[in-house]
């Protein structure tokens, strides 16, 4: 965050938008010309500030910066689940051994899941070359087919 919460911006041009209001009145019946700079700059300059105002919160709300408190949590690789780990102060050895074998154990759960993700993928590869062999061999039966054919009108 900036100064004055990054409105900055806004209340400058508000400052300068009021000095002109202010300063309209005395300057009324001074000059024509200055009167109608007055009816010029000063719907504008409220206008300007509006806009910062709007761009500014807008912003805010875009990067979560309008919230008074942060929120922080830990998601894991799928977004279908929500890590929350709770610390207790004091952790006994066989405790730390438990929670080291769930989570080991869940490792292996997860590292036998890649392999079998990466069999099937490689699988599936084996599979896409298969294919383009069996299109080129339908690819060349064709032309030989086509070549059979021209070389029958001409005989």
């Amino acid at each position: 965050m900036g100064y004055w919460k990054n409105h900055m911006a806004t209340i400058i041009t508000a400052g300068f938008a009021a000095v002109l209001t202010g300063l309209w009145p005395p300057f009324y019946d001074y000059a024509p010309i200055l009167n109608f700079v007055f009816i010029m700059a000063v719907p504008i300059t409220w206008f300007m500030a509006l806009t910062c105002w709007l761009s500014q919160k807008s912003a805010d709300y875009a990067t979560n910066h309008g919230h008074e408190y942060a929120v922080h949590q830990k998601k894991s690789l799928s977004n279908s689940q929500t890590l929350q780990v709770e610390v207790p102060k004091q952790v006994n050895l066989s405790e730390i051994k438990q929670i080291q074998d769930e989570l080991s154990t869940e490792l292996n759960g997860l590292k036998s899941s890649v392999e079998l993700k990466d069999d099937e993928i490689e699988r599936l590869n084996q599979e896409i070359s298969n294919l383009k062999t069996l299109v080129q061999i339908e690819s060349l039966k064709a032309e030989l087919a086509n070549l059979k054919a021209l070389s029958s009108k001409r005989k």
